[in-house]
C-alpha cells in the first residue's frame, strides 16, 4: 500500500529561501523554481531587478554585497529580522575584483588571488556558517547550497583554450574546490541539527565567459561540446532543477554531496 506522497515531497509552500546572487544567470532560474514551487524568495543581491520582480509577488529583494565581509553579519541579522531564518540557502553569486581575466599563471598578482579568495570563497563560507548558526538556533531543519564547479573538482582542459582569449584561472580552481570540500565539512558538523548542506557543481554553460566576453567563441563551444558525453553545453534552468531538489524534503536524506550537473564532463 503506497503511504508516500511524492508530490507533496516537492512542495515548498511555507518555506522561505535566500537566493545570493538571485539576479544572476543562475541565480535568476533559481528563483523561478523555488516560486514554481510554492516559496517565499527573497533575492539577496546588488542589483535590483524591479521588472523581475514584478511578475511574481513571492520574490522580496535585499541589497546584499557579499564583497563586503565585515558587513555581512549585520547585514543577513537585519534580512533574518524581516523576513525571519531561511528554510532554503543557495548562494550562487559570482564575486570577482576586475582582475579577474588575468588570473592565469602567467599572468597573475599574488594581491589579486588574496582578492578574489577573500571575496569568493571566504564569502561562500562564512555566510554559509552564519545562516546554518542561526537554522541552529531556531531548530530549522534547513537545506544550505552552495555553487561550486566542475574545475573545483577536476583541472580545467587546457586544450579547448586555444586560439581563443580564454586561459586557465589559477584562483578559480582554488575557491571552488574550497567551496566544495568546505560543504562536505559543514554537512559533518551540522547533520546532527538537522541541517542538510550540498554543493552544486555545473559544468560549462550557454553563456558569458566572467572578464572576457558575453558569450563563449564557437570554436570553444565545438571543443567543449566534443569532451563532454552528452554532447553540448548545459543550460541555466538545468542547474536550477537540481538544486530546486535539493532544496525539497525529495532530497532528505542527502547531505555533504558533490552534486554533478555537468553532462558526464566529470564521469571520463
Amino acid at each position: 500500500m503506497k503511504n508516500t506522497n511524492y508530490k507533496e515531497k516537492f512542495n515548498l509552500k511555507n518555506k522561505t529561501a535566500f537566493v545570493v546572487g538571485g539576479n544572476g544567470l543562475i541565480g535568476k532560474e533559481v528563483v523561478y523554481a523555488l516560486v514554481d514551487f510554492g516559496a517565499k524568495v527573497v533575492m539577496l543581491d546588488i542589483k535590483n531587478n524591479i521588472k523581475f520582480l514584478n511578475n511574481y509577488n513571492k520574490i522580496f529583494f535585499e541589497y546584499f554585497d557579499v564583497a563586503k565581509l565585515n558587513q555581512t553579519q549585520n547585514s543577513l541579522a537585519k534580512i533574518i529580522k524581516k523576513h525571519k531564518t531561511p528554510d532554503i540557502f543557495i548562494n550562487c553569486s559570482y564575486p570577482h575584483n576586475k582582475n579577474w581575466s588575468k588570473s592565469s599563471f602567467s599572468e597573475i598578482k599574488l594581491k589579486s588571488i588574496i582578492e578574489n579568495v577573500n571575496i569568493h570563497m571566504n564569502s561562500y563560507i562564512w555566510i554559509a556558517r552564519i545562516v546554518a548558526e542561526n537554522m541552529k538556533k531556531n531548530k530549522i531543519s534547513g537545506s544550505i547550497i552552495q555553487l561550486g564547479s566542475t574545475y573545483g573538482v577536476v583541472g580545467q582542459n587546457l586544450s579547448i583554450y586555444k586560439n581563443t582569449k580564454i586561459k586557465e584561472n589559477l584562483t578559480y580552481s582554488a575557491i571552488k574546490g574550497g567551496i566544495t570540500n568546505n560543504a562536505k565539512l559543514m554537512a559533518s558538523y551540522y547533520g546532527k541539527y538537522n541541517i542538510r548542506v550540498n554543493c552544486v557543481c555545473p559544468g560549462g554553460l550557454l553563456g558569458h565567459v566572467a572578464g572576457i566576453s558575453k558569450t563563449q567563441p564557437s570554436i570553444f563551444k565545438k571543443r567543449y561540446n566534443e569532451n563532454v558525453p552528452l554532447k553540448r553545453m548545459g543550460n541555466p534552468d538545468e542547474i536550477a532543477s537540481a538544486i530546486l531538489f535539493l532544496s525539497t524534503d525529495a532530497a532528505s536524506y542527502i547531505t555533504g554531496s558533490t552534486f554533478m550537473v555537468d553532462g558526464g564532463w566529470t564521469s571520463i
